[in-house]
């Protein structure tokens, strides 16, 4: 009865709130402790007892009003932070102050005249508690960083959301000014031994904070995506600058929070059905809030700071402390935490059981391949440690999965991306092409062939499954997902005959005259597939008979490249042929009947599905560059050719044979003018009238297919495989594979070229495209409370489908 008691109370005084025309005061405490004081809300009540529309109508017609709220509800935190809350009703009162203040902020952020009031300062408002002696300097403090500093100090409050160490009698509380919050970590793991015991309370009352901090930082959704990518988010500056003392611990209990973090438990079939998991919860909102703040600084925050935050920064390392830290760790057993960590919630989702649904499912993979990104992105020394073990391959494993699993489903267009990105970023890495011949014996149920073979089979069996069966939108991809098999080509020491049938089907496919034909970028394609297979002859021909032989039973392909007519009319011939024929990608080879056991088909999204657009990626000359492999195995970086410096000068104009003028198909996306005048002119989704191929560009990369190897081992190895065949009656394959198996092509092929290898490299592009993802999944993933949802975010669109 209490508790319906005060949901009415509460409703009661947003009513009173929406229907007064005139000001409330600030020093009306009767009226605005209605909202915080004697109530016991839940979030949830929260949301549904304030509707967006008077939450708006209070904005427009009793601005004053909506700002006393604001202001009062700070105020309340501050006060808390100070004092320690040491009563349960100032607990409560924190609480609620969050729980309102979460709800009011999307609709501060979406209104541009109030995006400015919180960096304001409140008139005559100094912090509570300070002394007339530190009035001066203190007390002009914006609304968000009074906010943001009380946020942290309420992180590390002793009986609210960390465990008191205090040895005396129950009045004794705990000073908050001279706690040391290193000593209250949440976990054990990098910097901190102790594991303090789990209390749900204190989960619990942390996730509620970092919903609200997530929710200040969120004002980044509010704004169009800035094109340079150099936008800084003031909250974030602020937060994680030197002005917060709790950076360090807090970055610490956050990245420990998340990588300690097993939901399997103690590994009882249906223990997530028996009690409700109150870690899983302040984890998602823990690895949310990593992803947000590890941000780069290549730019201004679009508010000046307040004085107090331009104080003389330490020179040492990113101003971003989160950024700096995760820079800076450097100790192995604290490498080998993280990543057991996010391998084993990566892997997660993939665990089967003989009991359905006996396991928990995490549904957070999406925020913790950014992270793990990130990781990568921010601290090389560990992109090093997870390549210096066969560890990497419990990260590629979950990935391939995840490819594969969302290849038919529009809505993770960009789970796809981000897995692609990560693969592309370690196949820059030698060690990567090495760790892949490492045996594959898992069995974890993909809908893909079953094949015997290592990581490299698994790794194109599900590259070929995305490039012949994945959605349209899938096809900007396929420039990185042949960069990657081009990558790792020279380390590859044997594959299965289910992958070289595989690559070979894709070079099928690809080399068709109408597909060539009918895109600018569609011959980079067969350009990638010409130097995995260059590469594998040239530095792995002993252990590769499988490939050589697909190679030798598919010559004509070959051929047909080798002769592909250039004159207009077989030009024009080839496009008609196109319109009338089925899509040649969907041609199966017949042994893909049977997939592996247990596996589920890939499926398109449910109808009604929600998903947020994203912006244009670079193309794969912006996405990489070029490093040559000396003798010693050190790289060498390529010099670029000079390209045209706009898009505007053609498709073609200047770029290298397998570099995409980039541009992006889809509507996935939206456009700059600019971006819409270089989107892939896609041979699949788009009609080919304004795309007019030439005879003259048709030769200016015919003559640069890299068909020589191949055609010498061709020559070399046909005669004589056709001669064993004639002489032995042969019908059989081991035999022919004996034969290859022994065969060698030294000195018969032409002079082996170095290896080349397309390293990621990060741009304003990518930095965008990183941004509007990740907000996007954070938009979706919560859910409850729908923190954002129908509020009048830009940085990307929401879209039904």
């Amino acid at each position: 009865m209490g508790n319906t008691d005060s949901k009415l109370k509460f409703r009661k005084a947003v009513i009173q709130l929406t229907t007064k025309t005139q000001p409330v005061e600030a020093t009306d405490d009767a009226f605005w402790d209605q909202f915080w004081a004697d109530t016991a809300t839940t979030v949830q009540d929260v949301f549904a007892l304030v509707p967006a529309a008077e939450i708006r109508a209070v904005r427009e017609e009793s601005p004053s009003n909506l700002a006393t709220l604001c202001y009062k509800a700070v105020e309340k935190l501050v006060q808390a932070a100070e004092s320690g809350c040491p009563s349960e009703r100032e607990k409560q009162v924190v609480l609620n102050c969050t729980r309102i203040l979460t709800r009011i902020l999307p609709y501060i952020f979406e209104d541009q005249d109030w995006r400015g009031f919180f960096w304001s300062t409140v008139p005559g408002a100094g912090r509570a508690g300070v002394d007339e002696a530190d009035e001066d300097d203190d007390g002009a403090r914006p609304l968000a960083e009074s906010l943001l500093l009380s946020i942290a100090d309420l992180l590390f409050c002793p009986d609210f959301t960390v465990q008191s160490h205090r040895r005396g009698g129950p009045d004794s509380s705990e000073d908050m000014q001279s706690l040391d919050s290193c000593e209250y970590i949440w976990e054990a793991g990098v910097g901190f031994a102790q594991s303090p015991p789990l209390n749900y309370i204190h989960d619990l009352n942390r996730t509620e904070l970092l919903r609200l901090l997530l929710t200040c930082f969120s004002e980044a959704m509010y704004l169009p995506p800035a094109s340079d990518g150099n936008l800084l988010n003031p909250w974030v500056t602020f937060f994680c600058s030197t002005e917060n003392r709790h950076t360090l611990p807090l970055f610490t209990s956050l990245l420990n929070v998340v990588c300690a973090y097993d939901p399997v438990g103690y590994g009882i079939p249906y223990n997530h059905l028996l009690f409700s998991d109150y870690r899983e919860q302040l984890v998602e909102q823990a690895v949310q809030i990593l992803i947000v703040t590890l941000e780069h600084e290549t730019g201004h925050a679009h508010h000046t700071p307040s004085p107090t935050s331009m104080d003389e920064q330490d020179s040492a390392g990113p101003h971003n402390l989160f950024v700096n830290y995760l820079s800076r760790i450097h100790r192995e057993e604290d490498y080998d935490f993280v990543l057991k960590g996010l391998a084993r919630l990566l892997t997660n989702p993939l665990t089967q059981t003989y009991l359905p649904n006996s396991t928990k499912k995490i549904q957070f993979h999406q925020e913790l391949l950014v992270l793990f990104w990130k990781l990568c992105d921010f601290n090389k020394k560990f992109l090093f440690f997870v390549l210096k073990s066969s560890d990497v391959l419990d990260i590629l494993v979950p990935i391939l999965y995840y490819l594969n699993d969302a290849r038919a489903d529009q809505s993770r267009v960009g789970l796809m991306h981000i897995g692609v990105f990560i693969l592309l970023l370690l196949s820059g890495e030698r060690n990567f092409g090495v760790r892949l011949n490492k045996p594959y014996s898992l069995h974890v149920p993909m809908d893909i062939p079953v094949f015997t073979g290592t990581h490299a089979d698994l790794l194109i069996v599900v590259f070929h499954k995305i490039i012949t069966s994945g959605h349209q939108r899938l096809q900007p991809l396929f420039d990185c997902l042949l960069t990657i098999v081009v990558n790792v080509s020279p380390y590859l020491k044997s594959l299965s005959m289910v992958a070289a049938n595989k690559l070979l089907h894709l070079l099928e496919a690809f080399s068709t005259n109408w597909f060539l034909f009918s895109a600018a970028q569609n011959h980079h394609l067969v350009f990638f597939l010409l130097e995995a297979f260059n590469n594998i002859i040239q530095y792995q021909f002993d252990g590769n008979c499988n490939l050589v032989y697909a190679i030798i039973r598919k010559r004509s392909v070959f051929h047909q490249l080798a002769n592909l007519p250039t004159d207009s009319a077989s030009i024009h011939k080839a496009l008609q042929r196109k319109k009338k024929s089925p899509d040649s990608m969907s041609r199966t080879n017949s042994q893909e009947t049977v997939s592996m056991e247990g596996s589920r088909p890939a499926v398109p999204a449910e109808p009604g599905t929600l998903k947020a657009s994203l912006v244009a990626m670079p193309g794969i000359d912006k996405l990489t560059e070029k490093s040559q492999v000396s003798e010693d195995g050190t790289m060498v970086a390529v010099p670029q050719p000079d390209l045209p410096s706009s898009p505007e000068h053609g498709p073609v104009a200047g770029a290298s044979d397998t570099e995409s003028n980039s541009g992006r198909d889809s509507e996935d996306v939206f456009y700059t003018e600019a971006e819409m005048a270089r989107r892939r002119l896609s041979s699949v989704s788009s009609p080919v009238s304004y795309w007019n191929p030439t005879p003259e560009w048709v030769l200016s990369w015919k003559s640069k297919l890299p068909l020589q190897t191949i055609m010498r081992l061709l020559q070399v190895l046909v005669p004589q495989v056709e001669k064993i065949c004639i002489d032995k009656g042969l019908t059989d394959e081991s035999e022919i594979l004996k034969f290859l198996q022994h065969g060698t092509l030294v000195g018969l092929l032409p002079v082996p070229h170095p290896i080349l290898i397309r390293k990621y490299q990060a741009n304003a592009g990518t930095a965008v495209w990183f941004r509007t993802y990740m907000w996007g999944v954070v938009y979706l993933r919560n859910v409850d409370p729908p923190i954002w949802y129908d509020t009048d975010v830009r940085l990307f669109e929401i879209q039904r489908m």
